[in-house]
């Protein structure tokens, strides 16, 4: 049986309106060992985005218990949290979140650097190999295609060699043929790292390659599917 790496237990959301309090995230629990892969799906405004700040630290729950790689989320503080996150999670956005005045190479090094990695400049530009863009390490972001982006972002992301990656919307922005690509690099990395993956995404070809599939309607999980 795999190791856990990721558990929620009872997860609620709870926020103040003007209508009063309303519930973003209602009673979920979900768990996951290392090496797999979870796609989160679900209309806009389902919970989707709030349930994955809360399974990666980056919001606390209402009620529940998030344990990431062993450490106990909400019973952390802000810069606990931030540490946990730091050693062992990775994050890949739509909107690739690319700094505009570093090359292609400084933004994959930047986490490493920030981590005391003697190594970053080989490790980045490794990295950056990997996922085609040997020949792209002094471009700008503005230089670059969206898909070119994302794979820099993509690289970044699995610099630290994270035990856990979270992804929102990673092929969003991205034609279909380009989302493919993306989506098939992801999945490389995946196994060849051992790294769990977490998406939330609407592609539906994105989610079928998960291994397991959890579909969330105004904040409860309605159906999963493995």
């Amino acid at each position: 049986m795999k190791a856990s790496i990721l558990t929620a237990q009872n997860l609620s959301k709870v926020v103040d309106s003007a209508e009063g309090e309303l519930t973003i995230l209602d009673d979920l629990s979900l768990q996951l060992g290392r090496g797999d892969s979870l796609a989160i799906v679900g209309r806009s405004g389902s919970g989707k985005s709030t349930l994955l700040g809360l399974l990666a630290g980056l919001d606390q729950p209402s009620a529940g218990e998030v344990l990431l790689a062993g450490h106990a989320l909400t019973r952390l503080d802000e810069d606990q949290r931030a540490r946990v996150r730091a050693e062992h999670v990775g994050f890949v956005f739509q909107s690739f979140q690319l700094l505009d005045s570093l090359t292609a190479l400084e933004n994959v090094m930047l986490p490493l650097e920030l981590a005391g990695c003697n190594d970053a400049r080989e490790r980045a530009h490794n990295l950056l190999e990997r996922v085609g863009l040997g020949q792209r390490l002094g471009h700008y972001p503005r230089q670059l295609s969206g898909g070119e982006q994302q794979r820099v972002a993509i690289a970044r992301a699995f610099a630290g060699e994270p035990d856990i990656l979270f992804a929102d919307e990673p092929t969003g922005n991205l034609d279909s043929l380009t989302g493919e690509r993306i989506t098939e690099l992801l999945f490389e990395l995946n196994r060849e790292r051992g790294t769990t993956l977490v998406l939330v995404t609407h592609d539906a070809r994105l989610a079928a390659r998960c291994q397991q599939q959890i579909r969330m309607e105004a904040g409860r999980l309605v159906a999963t599917e493995a």
